[in-house]
């Protein structure tokens, strides 16, 4: 991820960037250096989203229940991480998977974006991944002190596993758990006298 950040924003610091060429020359526009930390802080936006997305559609799909395979994938996925949600060897997308989805989002920006433009988004977004993966391993392991944006997101992910399993799907942020509606209802807390 440094490696990338530092070798994009070199070839965005040359000033021959430009957004738009692969379709027309006459409206094309120049990618100045100075957009790099708005690209890259997109890219961790996008991937947020990107987490979102695959954990309330993929990984909370309902197969059908004739369907053996389908049934095993989703439970090998992710099913068995709600069934075990201590298992620590299960917390993490294993690397070969993980390296070729990854692979297929880095090819899809380089083929719809500038190189420099999607490889600074890509760079981004393999940070988020990292926050994302580091996050959720510490929601499950870890102990955040009371009040801490950790510990309001620890208690938001035990309710998803264990009362809430149909919203709550952000790990890393509740942004789009927002936006899209599926928050965790809030418990009315009894009042102390």
């Amino acid at each position: 991820m440094l490696y990338l950040s530092w070798s994009y924003y070199r070839t965005l610091a040359q000033g021959n960037v430009r957004l738009f060429a692969s379709f027309t020359t006459e409206y094309s526009v120049v990618v100045p250096e100075f957009v790099f930390p708005g690209l890259f802080l997109l890219g961790m936006l996008l991937w947020s989203l990107i987490e979102y997305l695959i954990h309330r559609f993929l990984f909370h799909m309902k197969p059908p229940s004739n369907s053996y395979y389908l049934i095993l994938l989703h439970f090998v996925m992710h099913g068995q991480h709600h069934k075990a949600p201590f298992d620590g060897s299960r917390l993490v997308f294993p690397p070969v998977p993980a390296s070729l989805v990854i692979a297929f989002f880095y090819g899809l920006l380089q083929f719809i974006l500038p190189e420099a433009v999607g490889g600074t988004l890509f760079a981004g977004g393999l940070l988020g991944y990292v926050i994302y993966d580091m996050i959720h391993y510490y929601l499950h392991f870890g102990s955040p002190h009371k009040g801490s944006y950790l510990y309001s997101m620890k208690t938001h992910h035990v309710k998803h596993h264990f009362a809430h399993q149909k919203s709550g799907f952000g790990i890393s942020t509740k942004l789009w758990d927002y936006f899209f509606h599926t928050l965790i209802p809030e418990e009315p807390h009894p009042k102390t006298e």
